[in-house]
């Protein structure tokens, strides 16, 4: 066995196989073909085949700056590979381009998506070969350090952070109220290093890495299922919601001979949910097939909450008239009188789906440019009223950044809304990512999250991320259920991602050391 895994080493394929694995666990890590358990061994063969290993217990050489990118660059190309695989089929079918512009344009977004992996091995690399196992443990900074850019840089694209892979093992993900998604990205990296690290030591410093793993990993699920226990945020006042899932397929939704059958469905299925008991009523992202602020078929839904007495949030576009005409992706909450009582328009729009990022530069996509409505980005977030409550809400994609339900919460929301059309993505794995990325809020804000979706996945979700209530795709359905109006605050709603400025400024400074000494070899 000792020969084996000696001549394993010493073969020049073996770094690229670890990164290969790596990818391939990260992408079993996440809904909807794994399970979130590989998420503490996904990171472990990366981190090995950066240390240069030879076989030898103690000895952790470490490798190149270059050698290190390119194995996290395979590591990041097979895991995207494997997580937003659906982006060609959305961008062929609906954007209209053809099949090898498509996979060519999923592929620029896999390669974009992995840089940041392959810069995070760089950085990683750079810190074990100085450093040692010490630098090992410096390696889970550099990851969260470049997912944290990726969620913010050109805008960001914040999707599938490692973090987010521990939103159903429930006591694990209460970190998440305490330091926020991309600090349980830090936990999970450093458990995976506490692994490597245990696979690379040699003796007495290989029992107490394992030891101090696996009692990291102890104390987070005690602490945990303690503050489950404790359950604390569900005190608040109830209301009971009623999520709309009218089922509309992606080809009707604009087709004008069926805007009477959508409309008549949404009116339908909303009577349903009043007459179930709702108190507050939710039609998902594009409800309307016509512009709800002056269109007169909007009356017809004004009149129905006149006569239910319920209040209504829908989604539905919105033209602004003017020179020029602006379009924005849109939610109306409407107050029992059928009067619109404020208007939120979607700040983070859909890159490829709302609009296209650098059109100059991606001019062979021109069909897609010409199936994207050019929408406009709205400017801020706005405070929904429902009863003598706040709520708040995120449409579609926008639920993916921390950022914004922090600053509903600290702007006075007691209950997070989102409203979305997962219609595009069919039977992929996307609508469940993008329903556990939308969990992830409720946890880090406490507040409960209810979600409705045109084709599914909606669902109720509690300050613990207990999924209370949760739809099929494709089913048509309206549903009724409890969330409560919550007014505390988690630590995480109050600093932040502290932990991810800690981690990025940790990486700038430790490469700044790793330079000095460098030079003063």
């Amino acid at each position: 066995m000792t020969n084996f895994r000696s001549a394993l080493s010493v073969s020049s394929a073996a770094p690229s196989v670890f990164a290969i694995a790596s990818g391939v666990l990260l992408a079993l890590s996440f809904p909807r073909y794994g399970h979130p358990a590989f998420a503490f061994i996904a990171l472990v063969p990366l981190y090995v085949a950066l240390s240069g290993w030879n076989g030898r217990p103690g000895q952790v050489p470490g490798v190149t700056t270059g050698r290190g990118f390119r194995l996290g660059l395979i590591a990041g190309v097979i895991h995207f590979a494997g997580t937003v695989y659906w982006t060609g089929a959305t961008v062929q079918t609906f954007g209209g381009l053809p099949l090898p512009v498509a996979v060519f344009v999923t592929g620029l977004l896999v390669l974009y998506m992995a840089t940041y992996l392959a810069l995070a091995s760089a950085a990683a690399a750079i810190f074990i070969r100085r450093f040692g196992l010490v630098g090992l443990a410096l390696a889970p900074a550099t990851w969260v350090a470049a997912e944290y850019t990726r969620g913010f840089l050109f805008g960001g694209f914040p999707w599938i952070p490692l973090g987010n892979t521990m939103v159903t093992l429930l006591p694990i993900v209460q970190l998440a109220s305490l330091v926020g998604v991309y600090g349980l990205s830090a936990f999970v990296a450093l458990i995976n290093a506490g692994f490597a690290a245990t696979a690379l030591a040699a003796g007495r410093t290989r029992a107490l890495c394992l030891a101090g793993t696996i009692a990291v990993i102890a104390a987070a699920s005690v602490w945990g299922g303690q503050r489950m226990a404790a359950n604390r945020l569900t005190q608040g006042e109830v209301v009971r919601v009623g999520l709309i899932q009218a089922n509309i397929a992606q080809v009707d939704k604009w087709n004008p001979n069926r805007a009477d059958m959508i409309l008549d469905r949404y009116l339908q299925l909303t009577r349903q949910a009043a007459d179930g008991g709702a108190d507050f009523l939710l039609w998902p992202e594009s409800a309307t097939p016509f512009f709800f602020q002056d269109d007169a078929a909007a009356d017809l839904v004004r009149s129905m909450v006149r006569q239910l007495g319920k209040p209504l949030l829908l989604g539905s576009d919105e033209l602004e008239r003017g020179s020029p005409n602006r379009y924005y992706n849109s939610a109306f909450m409407l107050d029992t009188a059928g009067t619109t009582a404020a208007v939120y328009r979607k700040i983070h729009l859909v890159p490829f789906g709302e609009y296209v990022p650098f059109q100059r530069a991606l001019f062979f996509v021109g069909p897609l440019v010409e199936a994207v409505s050019a929408f406009t980005a709205g400017e801020r977030v706005t405070m929904l009223p429902v009863r003598e409550h706040m709520v708040s809400t995120a449409i579609c994609y926008e639920v993916t950044y921390p950022g914004q339900a922090r600053e509903a919460v600290r702007q006075g929301s007691e209950l997070l809304t989102t409203i979305t059309n997962d219609a595009w993505y069919g039977e992929s794995s996307a609508a469940y990512q993008h329903f556990e990325m939308a969990t992830m809020r409720a946890v880090e804000q406490g507040r409960y999250l209810v979600r409705a979706a045109n084709t599914g996945v909606s669902g109720i979700v509690d300050p613990y991320g207990r999924v209370l209530i949760r739809t099929k795709l494709f089913e048509t359905v309206a549903v009724v259920g409890e969330a409560r109006f919550v007014q505390e605050r988690t630590l995480y709603a109050r600093i932040g991602d502290l932990v991810a400025l800690v981690a990025t400024v940790l990486t700038v400074l430790a490469l700044g050391v790793a330079a000095w000494l460098k030079a003063e070899r």
